[in-house]
């Protein structure tokens, strides 16, 4: 029998991964942070929101891993951190045409190509990121 409290934990330990040490090594670098094409603000904004992700991580991390009381709440609390920001991901995503938003810039990452069909990088790792997480939510006990 396997245990699903530590297959949870393990799961979320890669969301959080996935919304934390992956958005610095994907946006802290000439693409998006350091891109001399944005405007000083709009880096301002990109190293904002990657260091609330760290901090987030962090905190998230914590509440996995630590032993003590409430470990399901903790699991739960950190699987919400999550979801508030891959669901916030997808909101900017498809909210798109009403701001005038792209998914990549010209000077950024661009599509990728499978099977003759364009994929985007962020996209595709943050719709496996979520699933992850609603595997991870799932094998969480309910009491």
């Amino acid at each position: 029998m396997f245990n699903r409290l530590l297959l949870a934990q393990i799961g979320l330990t890669l969301v959080t991964i996935g919304y934390s040490a992956l958005t610095v090594k994907a946006d802290f670098n000439k693409t998006h942070a350091t891109n001399p094409l944005w405007t000083g603000h709009a880096r301002f904004h990109v190293v904002w929101q990657i260091t609330s992700y760290v901090g987030f991580a962090v905190m998230a991390l914590f509440l996995i891993w630590s032993p003590g009381a409430n470990a399901q709440e903790r699991l739960y609390l950190a699987a919400a951190f999550a979801a508030v920001i891959y669901g916030a991901f997808f909101v900017t995503l498809f909210s798109m045409p009403f701001y005038g938003g792209r998914a990549y810039d010209d000077n950024g990452y661009r599509p990728f190509a499978v099977a003759g069909m364009k994929w985007d990088a962020n996209v595709t790792a943050f719709s496996l990121l979520t699933a992850l997480l609603l595997v991870s939510i799932a094998l969480l006990p309910v009491d």
